[in-house]
């Protein structure tokens, strides 16, 4: 008995033996099974949203702190601009006070107040500690801002390099109490934390308590009926020259010529842009979006919000330029009814809407909501910055991009003292601390705006410097035949044009190789307007252009609003406007040019005059004085261009078919040299920091 049993016991287990070894591979992954399942369940439990401000604080070289001396200037550029558009919806010429000063090495605490309405007391936090929190993203009207990024990412950014909170005050009247926070972001929520009055911030009552409390929590504040202030302490370097504070506040007065603004540098010293126009902008008005802008996946995203009980309604309330024709002509070449329900709408349906949108006529929309500078404060703003003796400037009409509005205004000045005449020698030392060129050559390229290698050779030959040496190794004799150099030396053979860019009044001072103003600039040909240039490459000449974008979204390549994108329409807005001002140009240049010949014919006819008088004289026995005036009066008639004077519009005073058109203003260059001779020194030195 014990036999059998433990003969079938065998038997029994010898099928599972024959089993496991025919599914040994089915059995063999069973480990491998559970591992995948275990890995794939580690890998759920780990991932998890990513706020946005985590993603910027990972890649805030998007938002353009990608370095300590852009990082500056981008604090600087980003709480300027929230001043000026809340001041100008305000209706309040914009009063703005810049404050910047070293904590230590590579710390700069910078401060930027306004004169504006102030902000409410709930919604500071959210404005200065919560990335993309704003009112200008929805709204289609033209405005400095777009994103609700700007400011709370240069907080953010202060918080991650020296770990101090950004500090606001905000009054909104005389009568009220004053609101102060002191807040960081905490990035994995995106939310503001404040971190003084207990979280919930600091009232400061108005009077006399007020400037106590004022003193007790050491705030800087510039006393004002209403306004903001912001201070952020950050990582950054402050130099000056191209890319610099300076640079941008000088370019910012530019465009902004109803702007007073006074600036406070590391160094101590004072420089203040006053206002030239008492009257604000334009104030632009919000529009709704046009069809031609919107894409197939909004418009399904927009009939599934609307409340509109039927295509037609919806179709005249969501858009602009849509009346109920408009509407009626849409849905019938999409061969739906006008009545038909939106709620009923599929996705078939809202393709064919779509096409028949492209395919039907509308209106451009109305252009109410972009403000443009105008021509006038164009040559404002340039005759007060920039010196020169020819200044122009065009304003084209209003065009449409994906169905937004923009307008498109060049200036242009020509002539003048150049940069590098007008720098001091104090500057100059500055210059050559701060300067992290490798090469004095370098230093002298990228420092002055338009000095091209021509003419950074020729400095350095009549110098007597090498190319290669190190700008902070010049010893004071060395800096003192610089500086010679720079004052006599003639730049214009080498010069190139400057271009500023702008976009809704703001100055772009990065990536312009990536812009399409630069490439515009580059393509037109300049040649017929009197400036020399070779292929691809920018005009040669003392010549300063700005070009300025006004839009309700202006299409920026990145989020830190360096450069704008080529679309073809703003292409050929760009080249019809640069084209008006080359026009104007030319005629001057050509003018001068004939005038400056005539005067070179005077001179040597003057020159034989008395000697053709007394010969003629003696071989005819006339009157020698009396034959001398009838040949002046002959001469002064052959040459009469050398006489024709320009008024301060730029027409000939004495030939009236001589015409440059509208909106130019012609400065002697003669005066214009003695009137910045005549400045004040620290005027003078300020001046000759426009690089």
């Amino acid at each position: 008995m014990a036999k059998s049993k433990l003969r079938r016991k065998k038997s029994t287990s010898s099928p599972a033996k024959s089993t496991a070894g025919s599914n040994g591979r089915a059995s063999a992954t069973h480990p491998v099974r559970r591992r995948h399942r275990a890995t794939a369940r580690s890998m759920a439990a780990s991932q998890r949203d990513i706020s946005v401000s985590e993603f910027f604080a990972k890649n805030r070289h998007l938002l353009g702190f990608d370095n300590p001396r852009k990082a500056l200037l981008t604090t600087v550029k980003e709480a300027v601009d929230n001043a000026l558009d809340a001041c100008e919806e305000a209706g309040i010429l914009p009063e703005i006070w810049i404050h910047i000063e070293s904590t230590g090495t590579n710390r700069y605490k910078v401060g930027v107040q306004d004169n504006g309405p102030g902000i409410l007391k709930k919604q500071i936090p959210l404005i200065f500690g919560k990335l993309l929190y704003g009112s200008k993203f929805h709204r289609l009207r033209m405005s400095r801002g777009q994103q609700g990024i700007g400011i709370s990412a240069a907080g953010m950014y202060g918080l991650l390099t020296t770990g101090k909170p950004v500090k606001i005050m905000s009054k909104v009247s005389v009568r009220k109490p004053a609101h102060y926070y002191e807040i960081q972001i905490d990035t994995k929520r995106n939310r503001p934390e404040i971190i003084n009055g207990r979280g919930e911030g600091v009232d400061i009552p108005p009077g006399q308590r007020g400037q106590k409390a004022i003193d007790k929590h050491g705030i800087e504040w510039i006393e004002s009926n209403h306004g903001t202030r912001v201070t952020i302490e950050l990582e950054a370097r402050f130099q000056r020259g191209r890319g610099s504070v300076d640079e941008y506040l000088e370019q910012t007065a530019i465009a902004n010529p109803h702007v007073a603004i006074h600036y406070l540098d590391p160094d101590g010293n004072q420089k203040d842009y006053p206002c030239v126009a008492e009257t604000l902008p334009a104030e632009p008005k919000e529009i709704k979006p046009h069809p031609y802008g919107v894409e197939l996946g909004r418009l399904v995203g927009m009939l599934k919000d609307t409340k509109a009980p039927n295509i037609s309604q919806f179709l005249t309330k969501s858009f602009s330029r849509v009346s109920p024709a408009v509407a009626r002509r849409i849905c019938e070449g999409a061969r739906i009814s006008t009545r038909a329900s939106t709620k009923k709408i599929g996705r078939h349906e809202a393709d064919l809407l779509y096409q028949s949108i492209q395919k039907t006529k509308i209106r451009p929309p109305l252009t109410d909501c972009i403000s443009p500078i105008g021509e006038e404060l164009i040559l404002k703003g340039l005759h007060q910055v920039v010196p020169g003796e020819f200044y122009a400037a065009a304003t084209r009409p209003p065009a449409v991009y994906r169905g937004n509005p923009f307008q498109i205004e060049v200036g242009l000045a020509y002539g003048g003292a150049s940069t590098a005449h007008r720098v001091s020698r104090e500057t100059l030392v500055e210059l050559l601390e701060e300067s992290d060129a490798r090469t004095l050559r370098q230093f002298l390229v990228t420092t002055f705006d338009g000095m091209g290698t021509d003419a950074a050779d020729k400095i350095l030959r009549e110098a007597g410097a090498k190319t290669r040496v190190s700008p902070g190794n010049l010893k004071n004799p060395d800096i003192d035949r610089l500086h010679d150099a720079l004052r006599n030396v003639n730049l214009y053979d080498g010069q190139s044009m400057n271009v500023l860019r702008y976009a809704n009044r703001v100055p772009l001072q990065f990536q312009a190789g990536g812009c399409v103003i630069t490439q515009t600039v580059l393509s037109t040909n300049w040649r017929a307007y009197g400036l020399s240039q070779s292929r691809g490459s920018l005009p040669r000449g003392p010549v300063t252009v700005m070009v300025h974008m006004a839009s309700v979204w202006v299409p920026f390549t990145s989020e830190s609003k360096e450069a704008i994108a080529a679309y073809p329409e703003i292409q050929k807005q760009l080249r019809l406007a640069l084209q008006s001002v080359g026009r104007k140009l030319g005629m001057y240049l050509r003018r001068r040019k004939r005038v400056k010949h005539e005067g070179e014919r005077r001179s040597i006819f003057l020159r034989y005059l008395g000697e053709v008088a007394t010969a003629v004289s003696q071989i005819n026995q006339s009157d020698r004085d009396n034959l001398h005036k009838q040949l002046l009066l002959v001469a002064k008639q052959k040459t009469a261009d050398a006489d024709v004077k320009l008024d301060d519009r730029g027409r000939p005073i004495e030939e009236a078919e001589q015409d440059f058109g509208d909106n130019v203003l012609i400065v002697d260059p003669v005066e214009a040299t003695e009137a910045l001779a005549n400045r004040p020194k620290d005027e003078k030195e300020q001046q000759g920091r426009l690089f």
